[in-house]
């Protein structure tokens, strides 16, 4: 190992191995063996470390995946160069010292956790299985196919954080029995072994001839020689192999997986599935999803290949939703990982709506600024919240996904949650740990420990700062080298005396459409530069090795390094920062952290740079190197406590414990059931008087952003006109809005009644004029009203004030989402300290609006008002052939609203159908209210229907039979699939003619 260092310019060619001959594979660029084969260390070819005859070489290659703790002595701290060997004794305690180490190390892993008995017993409710389901994009293993034989498994890169963490779950350590489901990802095929030389082929058939004399000849000239048939694309695998790897996956001694096969349904039969072009599964969260959480954007195209993609990411998520369903059982805990699984949750939660389900995104996620640019952004949020609970590695990152919820796709959410379809999605931070245990295992042996001294002699009297990143833009390579080059050139003192050593392994995201992002030809260029500026003949200031390393050999370099430097622009959780702090156990070495880096929020004691100020960066690279034994000693110690406390097993448990709670409090919310359609029809048919009530907008009408487009669909005027044209029904509208807008779009139903402004005025059915039922209440509380609600138009652009005559309503729909929650929560404050105390008013928040009334008005008085009040005229028709209870009352009620205030008459038919003694104004059985929303909604209603359109669907339902009732003859509108299902259960037979139209 007397090698010297690199000359100027580069690496000279008797530094690095040269590149084996190879035959090519279906590999991707990155991870063929001509990138993977070449080792690192300069100087150190593939066959250095060869035992010698007298060594006995290890026949029980590192487990990369497992769980086994190697029992060794971890090594000694090395010594300065130049200084004298430690005696034997030095050495021992060293050892013994690394043995406690690890054992710190191993406790600190086990952590407390709760049994799945205590679990169960805290909420046994949930009825917990024990089973996890992890869903991730990829196998932990690259694939190697031979035809017939046994599957080839190696160790697949990247993501080890995540795969330790499925080899805890997978532990006897954890309390649950894991499964992973995932895809094979790109499948090698090994080429068959050549015959020796001589060997006939086993047929002729074929095969070209080798010159025209040499052709065969038809022994009928007449004759036509067959065909060749054309060659197939793609690698074919049969049933059999795939069942051989599916039952090598499953019985894996320490991640137990389920494979999900990836190819076109017409390219799968029961013989087998033949895979072409398997990199397309890829390419849309690659190319789009990858590159847009990272902060680059595309240029615009025409969307055709985005369409394409789409379809296969919309198909890949769909498949993986299949293969959870397979193995899924009640009870069971899925956790969706990353970015390219952002669809799955909702499709689980659509085929399986009772399911426990996670999803963790490991990449940053941007702001809405950024994400607006996304064609498909509404589907990609939409896809994540069919979560109970979505998991970030930063606080920023999670804060981005609710700001992005509610500025896409308008949800209310806050700090801690999203509340969408009437649910609550709750959101979470659980930065992710490393296997310390795992990682000082592998990063202390005795292959490591050669390696590792080698760099040492190599560099000696040399300060080494080690970067090791994959090489595309998001990692700041280029801003490093820039950076290093100014620090060079502003301490001219390190000269000569500091190595860059940057490993840079080639990406698996394909960046190359991108012209602007020739990453690799610029990191080469300065490279020359920096090394042609400041190194000489015998020197170069940077080592540069694009390519990846073996496992020994990164450990060596991490333990080797004075000063780790991680300079990434936009990153998620960079595990190569907590893996240097476990290798510098001994030595020390400060970490220069991004803070960029998902890892710098945690990480206190790293130094903290920002990666664009190359001067900032330049200091702190002098500030590591002249930094005083005692200062990084303090600062490496709190490092390491971090990493090996909050490590893997903690980030697991953490958040599978957040995720139980979660459930647990939502289990104990009550459920509003779904309407159901046959029960109300046959109530309906069965009654001689019925009274329907009907909210507006958000009931009969979807909320739209502005007020005055919440026009009346034909279908909805259709349905009305239908209801009310039964002489036993009595159809009333009983809305917030004011009597000109209800005159305009429903007035000239004549049979209609209508309540305008929460119950301040009515309309009888038959009738023109209104009813002013405030008349005699004192409104002078509205100037003072408007005062204030002008004063926070003023503050909020897209705020205004609608004016009615008996209320007040102050509209933020059209401002800035956060903005307007803001601000009306600061209005509603200020409405309650002043004009709340003076008047006789409430205050009453809305769907983005603020509305001030007179308390004596709102809907539950008209309610009231309205049963009692048929009730009342029906009494006269009292005859011996009726029972008082039948005749009295009204015998079928029918009352529909989505917000607040239409918990009002929720509230007041609860209390007019609530004794069981015969005094009741209504019977409870004939008596449906129904709230617009999700079944989790808290509500007085007793049934839900989810939106405005099921609405409809149930007064076309009951609408069509009334106009069969009345002479009609048919259904008036076009009946759907589940009012067909209604009408079949009530008659026990599907009618004819309910499709017609009117």
């Amino acid at each position: 190992m007397d090698q010297k260092p690199a000359a100027q310019g580069g690496t000279p060619p008797s530094a690095r191995p040269a590149v084996p001959v190879r035959t090519e594979t279906a590999l991707p660029g990155h991870l063929k063996p001509a990138i993977t084969a070449v080792p690192v260390t300069p100087g150190i070819d593939l066959g250095a470390y060869v035992p010698a005859d007298d060594e006995t070489p290890s026949n029980e290659a590192t487990e990369y995946f497992s769980r086994k703790v190697v029992d060794h002595e971890l090594a000694a701290s090395p010594v300065p160069v130049g200084k004298e060997q430690p005696a034997q004794g030095q050495i021992e305690a060293g050892a013994e010292a690394g043995k406690d180490f690890l054992k710190r190390l191993r406790l600190a892993a086990m952590g407390s956790q709760d049994s799945l008995t205590d679990i169960r017993s805290k909420y046994p409710g949930l009825s917990l299985s024990g089973n996890i389901i992890s869903a991730t994009f990829t196998v932990p293993h690259g694939l190697k196919y031979r035809k017939g034989q046994d599957w080839e498994l190696k160790p697949r890169r990247g993501q080890s954080a995540l795969f330790d963490s499925f080899a805890y779950l997978s532990s006897p350590d954890a309390p649950y029995n894991h499964t992973v489901v995932a895809w094979t990802g790109e499948i090698e095929q090994v080429p068959e072994e050549l015959s020796p030389p001589g060997t006939p082929p086993a047929t002729t058939v074929h095969l070209g001839s080798l010159n025209a004399l040499s052709a065969p000849i038809p022994v009928d000239a007449a004759s036509r020689a067959p065909p060749t048939p054309p060659l197939v694309d793609g690698l074919w695998i049969s049933k059999e192999d795939m069942q051989r790897l599916e039952y090598q996956l499953s019985h894996h001694k320490s991640i137990k997986t389920v494979p999900v096969w990836l190819a076109d349904d017409t390219e799968g039969h029961e013989e087998g599935i033949r895979l072409k072009d398997q990199a397309r599964w890829r390419r849309y969260a690659e190319h789009d999803l990858y590159t847009l959480f990272h902060y680059k954007i595309h240029e615009p195209t025409d969307g055709r290949a985005e369409r394409v993609q789409w379809a296969d990411y919309f198909r890949l998520n769909q498949k993986f939703c299949n293969k959870i369903l397979e193995v899924y059982k009640p009870g069971d805990i899925v956790i969706v990982h990353d970015y390219n699984l952002m669809l799955l949750p909702s499709m689980l939660r659509q085929r399986a709506p009772q399911m426990y389900i996670a999803f963790y995104l490991h990449s940053p996620f941007p702001s809405s600024e950024f994400l607006r640019c996304l064609p498909r952004r509404k589907e990609i949020l939409e896809g994540v919240l069919g979560s109970n609970l979505v998991g970030f590695q930063s606080y920023s990152f999670s804060r981005h996904f609710s700001s992005c919820c509610t500025r896409i796709l308008g949800f209310p959410s806050d700090t801690s949650g999203v509340d969408a379809y009437g649910a609550r999605v709750e959101v979470g931070v659980f930065p992710i740990g490393i296997d310390a245990v795992k990682v000082a295992s592998l990063a202390y042996n005795d292959e490591v420990d050669k390696k590792y001294k080698a760099l040492r002699d190599l560099y000696a009297g040399k300060k080494l700062v080690v970067g090791r990143d994959r090489l595309d833009s998001v990692r700041g390579v280029a801003q490093k080298l820039m950076a290093f080059e100014r620090f060079l050139e502003m301490y001219p003192e390190w000269r000569d005396k500091v190595v860059l050593m940057q490993v840079t392994s080639p990406t698996d995201i394909q960046e190359t459409e991108d012209p602007e992002n020739k990453i690799a030809s610029r990191v080469n260029e300065l490279v020359m530069k920096i090394n042609g500026l400041y190194g000489s003949l015998g020197f170069s200031p940077v080592q540069h090795y694009p390519q990846y390393i073996s496992q020994e050999e990164y450990f060596a370099l991490l333990r080797a390094a004075d000063i780790g430097l991680i300079t990434s622009v936009r990153d998620g959780m960079n595990t190569t920062s907590l893996e240097y702090v476990i290798c510098q156990r001994d030595r020390a070495g400060p970490v220069i952290l991004s803070e960029f880096s998902g890892t710098a929020g945690f990480l206190k004691d790293a130094i903290h740079i920002n990666p664009w100020d190359l001067s900032g960066v330049a200091e702190q690279i002098n500030n590591a190197l002249t930094m005083s034994e005692e200062k990084r000693r303090s600062m490496q110690d709190n490092l390491l406590n971090h990493v090996t406390s909050k490590n893997v097993q903690y980030w697991t448990a953490g958040l599978l414990r957040r995720l139980v709670n979660v459930l647990g409090s939502r289990k104990s919310a009550v459920s509003t059931p779904l309407l159901d359609r046959a029960m109300m029809l046959r109530k309906y048919r069965e009654a001689k008087k019925r009274l329907f009530m009907f909210d507006y907008d958000g009931t009969l009408t979807p909320i739209v952003r502005e007020p005055s487009a919440a026009i009346p669909s034909e279908r909805v005027i259709k349905s009305l006109k239908a209801l009310a044209g039964d002489h036993r029904n009595a159809v009333w509208i009983i809305s917030g809005r004011d009597q000109e807008f209800l005159d305009q779009h429903l007035g000239h139903i004549t049979e209609l009644g209508f309540s305008a402004e929460h119950g301040s005025f009515i309309r009888h059915p038959g009738t023109t004029e209104w009813e002013n039922l405030t008349e005699k209440f004192d409104m002078g509380w509205q100037a003072e009203v408007l005062e204030v609600f002008q004063k926070y138009t003023d503050r909020t652009p897209g705020a205004f004030t609608e004016r009615k005559r008996c209320a007040l309503t102050w509209h933020y729909r059209a401002a800035d989402p956060e903005q307007g929650v803001h601000m009306s929560q600061e209005c509603h404050k200020e409405l309650e300290n002043t004009v709340a105390r003076k008047w006789d008013v409430e205050v009453m928040i809305g769907k983005a609006n603020l509305e001030v009334r007179p308390t004596f008005i709102n809907k539950g008085e008209i309610a009231k008002r309205l049963v009692t009040t048929y009730n009342a005229e029906m009494k006269p028709l009292d005859t011996p052939a009726h029972s008082p209870c039948d005749s009295r009352n009204l015998e079928f009620v029918l009352c529909l609203g989505d917000d607040f205030t239409d918990e009002d008459m929720f509230r007041a038919l609860n209390g007019l159908s609530g004794p069981a003694d015969g005094t009741a104004e209504i019977d409870a059985d004939s008596c449906f209210s129904v709230t617009v929303g999700a079944s989790t909604k808290v509500t007085l209603a007793r049934w839900h229907l989810l939106e405005p359109e099921d609405v409809i669907e149930c007064v076309a339902l009951l609408a069509g039979v009334a106009a069969a009732g009345a002479g009609g003859s048919g259904g008036v509108l076009t009946m759907g699939e589940v009012n067909l299902a209604a009408l079949s259960a009530v008659e026990d037979h599907i009618p004819d003619g309910v499709g017609e139209k009117i």
